[in-house]
């Protein structure tokens, strides 16, 4: 175990390094600029930004400098957030998105599992039509829809909720649900489908024989058997819940990571750009290391 787990470790160096060499360089070389705008500095004015912030050097060597300021544990200044360390705006974003993304993930394993669990259970019946048709619905409906109708029925007809911007933990409610929508269909729909392929194998056939109950046998000895095509997408979606909050967190104006992310692209704030990039790599990398441990403890079998 502690061997697989370093060389995994290991590994993440050269996929971390691939990824921010692409991402930098795919950013020097789009069209425009972080200091372009209708009205043009002087040349003079321009000259002494690009010289403070190294853009008057080729782009291999302003990576070069990058790269031993990163390794240093300096991010760089912001271009766009004047006087902000990029690794301060990091500090102080991601919390909200971190709790945003893990309470959506929640959301999306108390209730996708269950409905898909008992929807298998209760095959082709009432239940497993409504819980497929609710499963469907979410699948197809877009984030920015969702956020919409509950702004509009829980905002301005009921008054219950905030409609955006951060006040307090009840601002987190709508952001949450709107994010969870998708994966608790998706989970539901794929543990009703492995749970129904468990069902039908001879163990559990046996289990009804020897007149164990249909809790014993759903919880106990199917659901567990079943949970391994859930948690291989686990991995992506903790990940995606992660890195691709930002649509909500504009809609709902929420201070998170994802918000200044697309600020920092629009505005060629390469500094930030490449200090979150960095951040959601390695949340990706750690997700999918996660899910290949947690197929030894769901299943003794599998070895690593």
């Amino acid at each position: 175990m502690f061997a697989y787990l370093l060389k995994r470790l290991i590994g993440v160096v050269p996929t971390l390094a691939l990824l921010l060499t692409l991402v930098f360089f795919v950013l020097r070389l789009a069209p425009g600029g972080p200091f372009d705008s209708e009205r043009a500095f002087p040349p003079e004015v321009q000259a002494a930004i690009a010289q403070h912030y190294h853009l008057d050097q080729s782009i291999p060597a302003q990576f070069l400098l990058w790269t031993k300021d990163l390794l240093s544990g300096n991010m760089g200044e912001s271009f766009q957030y004047l006087g902000q360390s990029v690794s301060g705006i990091i500090f102080t974003s991601l919390p909200y998105t971190l709790i945003l993304g893990v309470l959506a993930l929640l959301l999306s394993i108390i209730f996708g599992v269950p409905l898909g669990a008992l929807g298998a259970w209760k095959q082709n019946s009432r239940f497993d039509r409504f819980a497929m048709f609710i499963s469907n619905a979410g699948v197809s409906l877009p984030n920015f829809l969702v956020a919409g109708l509950l702004v509009l029925v829980f905002s301005y007809n009921l008054g219950w909720l905030p409609p955006a911007l951060w006040e307090g933990p009840s601002s987190l409610i709508m952001p949450v649900i709107t994010l969870g929508v998708r994966p608790v269909s998706l989970i539901a729909r794929l543990t009703r489908a492995s749970m129904i392929e468990v069902l039908s194998e001879d163990y559990i056939r046996t289990a009804r024989g020897k007149g164990l109950s249909s809790q014993v046998i759903l919880f106990k000895h199917a659901l567990k058997n079943s949970c391994i095509p859930v948690i291989t997408v686990l991995g992506p979606i903790t990940a995606n819940l992660v890195t691709g909050s930002f649509l909500v967190e504009i809609v709902f104006q929420l201070p998170g990571m994802g918000k200044h992310f697309v600020q920092a692209v629009l505005n060629r704030d390469y500094p930030l750009v490449m200090g979150v990039t960095l951040v959601y790599g390695v949340v990706l990398l750690m997700c999918n290391l996660l899910v290949d441990l947690a197929y030894t403890w769901i299943d003794p079998r599998i070895r690593l």
